[in-house]
């Protein structure tokens, strides 16, 4: 008995027309990828050991081995605090902006009456831009005339009291973040087969014992992406502090120690660049752990 034989594929002949737009449609957005994030980052990682104030000409760049990284942690006190805020921003978002959103996600996932309406008023903050975010949220921590000091009769300055102003701020990138956890953790819920919850029930557990032990587990790349996002979303906030007092008086955060060294009054392009790349660092950890278990899911 002789084995079958293979059925052979038909070869697909593509016309000399096909062929270049397949080329134009996957060579432009790759050379415009290349162009705009690779090789800058390339060039940001090289200049990390160099001290160049941008002017002369790349003549005028000279190499210093590790020395930005050396002085950023050691000789530069505005990289300590904004460590500890970006730490603080990113610990916030996670226990506030990220468990609401959650929370509003089961909620919307039970089809109650109304819930396009509900999805569509928590989403638009994240339609908004940052700096839009932050004007609005100016106007509601305004001391003179407004919102929150109306309310509650005060006179604080929420935003000028080095103190209390990056909880202020964080409250106001959170009311952005809570709507872009909520979409992707309901696109999540809508992708679990119903069957799934209903022998749950069958077997008599309850909607938390069902979510814990059975929902949660199977949405692990979901949650996953949750927290890579939440990590990037953290390390990358710069427009609300930027906006309001451009990263200074207790809003340091190292994406603006980046901007104000690079494009600031000092020109630090090399330890501007220091500092990028330290956050280039941070973000490519958690991406690549990220990359690692999904791949490795897949297997």
């Amino acid at each position: 008995m002789t084995a079958p034989e293979r059925v052979k594929s038909p070869k697909i002949r593509r016309s000399v027309r096909e062929k270049w737009t397949i080329a134009l449609m996957l060579g432009v957005p790759a050379m415009i990828v290349i162009g705009l994030v690779w090789i800058p980052t390339v060039f940001t990682v090289i200049l990390s050991f160099a001290r160049w104030d941008g002017i002369g000409g790349t003549s005028s760049i000279e190499w210093i081995g590790p020395q930005n990284y050396v002085d950023a942690v050691q000789a530069y006190p505005p990289f300590q605090q904004a460590l500890q805020n970006n730490v603080l921003w990113l610990v916030f978002l996670f226990l506030v902006p990220t468990v609401i959103g959650i929370l509003l996600a089961i909620l919307l996932d039970k089809n109650l009456k109304g819930s396009r309406l509900y999805q569509s008023i928590f989403y638009i903050p994240v339609v908004l831009s940052m700096a839009l975010i932050g004007f609005i949220w100016q106007l509601i921590y305004s001391t003179e005339g407004g919102v929150l000091n109306s309310l509650l009769g005060t006179d604080v300055d929420w935003l000028g009291d080095p103190d209390i102003n990056i909880w202020a701020v964080m409250v106001a990138a959170g009311w952005r973040h809570t709507g872009y956890i909520m979409l992707l953790y309901l696109a999540g819920l809508k992708a679990i087969d119903p069957s799934v919850r209903e022998a749950a029930v069958m077997d008599g557990a309850g909607p938390i014992r069902t979510f814990f032990s059975v929902i949660f587990p199977l949405m692990k790349n979901t949650n996953l992406l949750i927290i890579v996002i939440t990590v990037i979303e953290a390390l990358r906030a710069f427009d609300l502090v930027w906006v309001i007092n451009k990263g200074r008086n207790g809003l340091e955060l190292i994406s603006a120690l980046v901007t104000a060294n690079v494009v600031g009054e000092a020109s630090r392009i090399g330890f501007g660049s220091a500092l990028a790349t330290i956050m280039l660092g941070i973000s490519l950890v958690f991406i690549a752990l990220y990359l690692a278990i999904v791949l490795r899911s897949k297997d």
